[in-house]
């Protein structure tokens, strides 16, 4: 079942995004990111998550007047030995690089922020269009939720 933070805003993407995912929700404040997955005998939770921008220029925001709050909520997903996809709508490395954004920050300082992300937390981002975003979140928490099964071991 795909978990899915209370703190999503319930709006006509998000409804398009949960039908494209096709699979079965569950609304549930999360310690961190905005999509993570459990299933009857394993919730992983505190250990799997996607944290969802809708362009490079939200991901701008949560770098500059934001920042505090995303790297609290990184710093939690760390210390949790959490995996966490940062998954950007709409935005490219050549968008980064080339400054294809609405924000005053520089090119560089938001691939120099990117780039630090991906070596302090266990981090991996993933660029796709809007279109594509449902599935793809289905996919990668499918894909983390069988991984983890084939290696679950239930405590007897």
């Amino acid at each position: 079942m795909c978990l899915v933070d209370t703190r999503e805003q319930d709006t006509p993407l998000f409804r398009a995004r949960l039908k494209e995912m096709n699979c079965q929700w569950e609304r549930r404040k999360l310690n961190f990111g905005d999509y993570s997955v459990c299933c009857d005998v394993l919730d992983l939770s505190n250990q799997i998550a996607v944290e969802r921008k809708m362009s490079l220029d939200e991901l701008c925001g949560c770098y500059c007047k934001d920042r505090k709050r995303f790297e609290r909520e990184f710093e939690r997903a760390r210390q949790a030995g959490a995996k966490i996809y940062l998954l950007i709508e709409d935005g490219s490395w050549e968008d980064a690089y080339a400054g294809k954004y609405r924000s005053r920050m520089e090119p560089v300082a938001l691939v120099a922020s990117i780039q630090a992300w991906l070596a302090r937390y266990n981090c991996q981002v993933i660029f796709c269009h809007q279109e594509t975003t449902g599935r793809l979140i289905r996919d990668i928490l499918y894909r983390e939720l069988k991984e983890a099964l084939e290696h679950y071991e239930p405590n007897s």
